[in-house]
């Protein structure tokens, strides 16, 4: 089956790289325009940006409440419309249970700020959009720690996560007659930038142990599920979660 996002637009942030770029570069290879958010990483943004006609770079911090809703006006202004919005920029700090009060309190509030708040704020501004053409599509990139949990060092990681799978869901149920579809793709580990620190201070092994398959999940294994989303074809899935990580967490 071949998908032809023609004549669509979409929101991706965090779309400078990892599971973010390849979905931007998935969403760009089957016709969309895209605008492909970054934080700090303007020139890998404008270089994915580049392999379509039509997209865009745009910069924001989404720690910051004013430069969440500023990042979905600026799309619209530069690709005329948002037909799809991917909430996929993330963090993963962690937080030790041992850490003073005050340092733990600043790692989660981070967490949440840059994980859900963004997340919530830029889902306001689309549905306020939808609304106004009929309707549109937010796909949310979660993880399974949402579902299985994380390790104590990464509780608000987790909580974020599972506040975001919430979100999606609500969206769901309560849009869904205004024609707004969210879905949640939740990965699990997956070799980018991220998790190759990971690895590179604990070892592959500890990566690999819960997976099922030969190798680890690539974001070229997720971002083909993201296009099905945005495209419409799978829109009475809409407040669904949809498992990526190889057979490490199975529900």
């Amino acid at each position: 089956m071949n998908v032809d996002l023609s004549g669509k637009t979409a929101l991706v942030t965090g779309g400078s790289r990892g599971i973010g770029r390849a979905i931007a570069e998935a969403l760009i290879a089957s016709g969309a325009r895209v605008a492909v958010h970054c934080h700090r990483q303007r020139a890998a943004a404008e270089a994915v940006a580049a392999t379509g006609t039509g997209s865009i770079a745009l910069t924001a911090d989404l720690g910051d409440a004013a430069e969440c809703a500023r990042l979905f006006a600026d799309a619209v202004t530069a690709l005329g419309s948002v037909d799809v919005l991917v909430n996929n920029a993330g963090v993963a700090l962690d937080s030790p249970l041992d850490w003073p009060l005050e340092a733990w309190c600043e790692q989660w509030e981070h967490t949440m700020r840059v994980n859900l708040l963004a997340a919530g704020i830029l889902s306001r501004e689309a549905i306020a959009h939808f609304r106004t053409r009929g309707g549109g599509r937010i796909v949310f990139v979660a993880s399974r720690a949402a579902f299985r949990g994380d390790t104590p060092e990464y509780l608000a990681y987790a909580a974020s996560k599972g506040g975001m799978v919430s979100l999606a869901r609500s969206i769901a149920r309560g849009l869904g007659k205004d024609g707004v579809k969210a879905f949640v793709l939740a990965p699990g580990f997956t070799r980018t930038e991220m998790a190759e620190d990971f690895i590179r201070r604990y070892g592959e092994g500890i990566a690999m142990k819960d997976v099922a398959l030969e190798r680890l999940t690539e974001p070229r294994d997720i971002a083909p599920l993201a296009v099905l989303l945005a495209s419409g074809l799978a829109d009475h899935a809409t407040g669904t979660s949809i498992d990526i990580n190889a057979a490490s967490y199975v529900r």
